[in-house]
């Protein structure tokens, strides 16, 4: 059979059309933008993961993570359910009560400048803040959705949410994973940066502290105890071994036992993590900022106000075995007067930052 010329380099002509034609378009750039994060000042620097640096994208997309409800069994709980804005994103209840009505053994914790701490958790069980957000999602107690369905409703998305192109925009893939959620997540929680407090303002000198914000700011940085009869007693309130404000955090991001218990059959603390019998009854140092919005205190949320906090400080705690050496008052107490005690809360007041709690870049965008 013989083929003409022309039939022959139609053929060559159309093959090479073929082979050079870019059937579905030019391919995407990935191309995101740093994130500009500021310092506040007397802040130390933030230690961000080489692995997961933050983007506009990648906030953007944890915000919409951190309240998507579609990551949690029944479709109606989100990271924002038990970490609410007007509460310090920390919950109101003693403890938190999942999908399934089960409720959790601690309380929540306030998010809160979580960019500087160095554990998660009460016990300090994770190291990291990505590890940390992978554990609720799956939690019986709490939101009860493995990861593998969460992952194929966000790739199966077909709400103006978009998510396969917003993991495209915040990390080069459309493949969705259980490590990009809580990449991105974690990368919004570390932007929630609380600095505007009347402490903060005060050490900026655009403020003035009251007579009795300032006595109990001074409290807090006094040793307890008679000096007569304790060596270096200041007749303080003994706060800043633990809550100390260098870097301005208001924790020493270390754990105590803060005496609040003669044995801890109910709940070991820190020697659940370590299987050390000296953690026993050790818990994480949480924040002083915004903390007369994150009642209930604690980790168990036993105490419902300031009062009884500084109470229980004042009174000297419970003596155990593992308590800390910071807490040297178990017998006699602080003795501090009501005028003290007044002034110590007044100072704990000026810890209150509401620019950070209604702030609009960390509410639901939903």
């Amino acid at each position: 059979m013989r083929v003409s010329t022309n039939v022959l380099l139609g053929l060559f002509l159309g093959g090479l059309t073929l082979v050079g034609c870019d059937c579905h378009g030019p391919e995407p750039v990935w191309n995101p933008t740093p994130y500009a994060l500021e310092i506040p000042p007397f802040f130390p620097p933030m230690d961000i993961p080489a692995d997961n640096p933050l983007t506009e994208e990648g906030v953007r997309l944890g915000r919409m993570l951190f309240w998507e409800t579609r990551l949690s069994e029944n479709n109606e709980m989100s990271c924002g359910t038990c970490h609410l804005p007007e509460v310090s994103f920390a919950d109101p209840e003693p403890y938190s009560t999942g999908v399934t009505g089960a409720t959790g053994t601690r309380n929540a914790m306030a998010l809160i400048n979580m960019g500087w701490a160095s554990s998660y958790f009460w016990d300090g069980r994770a190291l990291t803040l990505e590890e940390q957000i992978l554990e609720p999602i799956p939690h019986p107690d709490e939101m009860n959705l493995p990861w593998s369905e969460a992952v194929d409703r966000l790739k199966n998305d077909e709400t103006e949410s978009d998510y396969p192109q917003r993991f495209f925009d915040a990390f080069g893939t459309t493949e969705i994973t259980a490590d990009l959620v809580s990449k991105a997540i974690a990368q919004f929680v570390r932007i929630m940066i609380s600095s505007d407090s009347k402490f903060d303002q005060w050490r900026r000198g655009e403020t003035s502290l009251t007579d009795s914000e300032y006595n109990g700011y001074q409290m807090f940085l006094r040793e307890g105890g008679d000096p007569e009869v304790v060596p270096g007693g200041q007749f303080g309130a003994d706060c800043f071994h633990c809550h100390g404000e260098a870097g301005l955090q208001f924790t020493d991001h270390l754990f105590h036992n803060n005496g609040l218990d003669p044995s801890f059959e109910a709940d070991p603390g820190r020697a659940l993590v370590t299987g050390n019998p000296l953690d026993s009854g050790r818990f994480r140092t949480p924040t002083l900022r915004n903390v007369a919005l994150s009642a209930p205190f604690m980790h168990d949320g036993r105490f419902q106000t300031l009062e009884e906090v500084v109470e229980h400080y004042n009174s000297g705690g419970v003596a155990s075995s593992t308590i800390d050496p910071f807490m040297k008052y178990t017998t006699g107490g602080l003795a501090l007067a009501p005028s003290q005690k007044a002034d110590l809360i007044a100072f704990l007041h000026t810890l209150t930052d509401t620019v950070f709690t209604q702030n609009p870049a960390f509410q639901n965008p939903h």
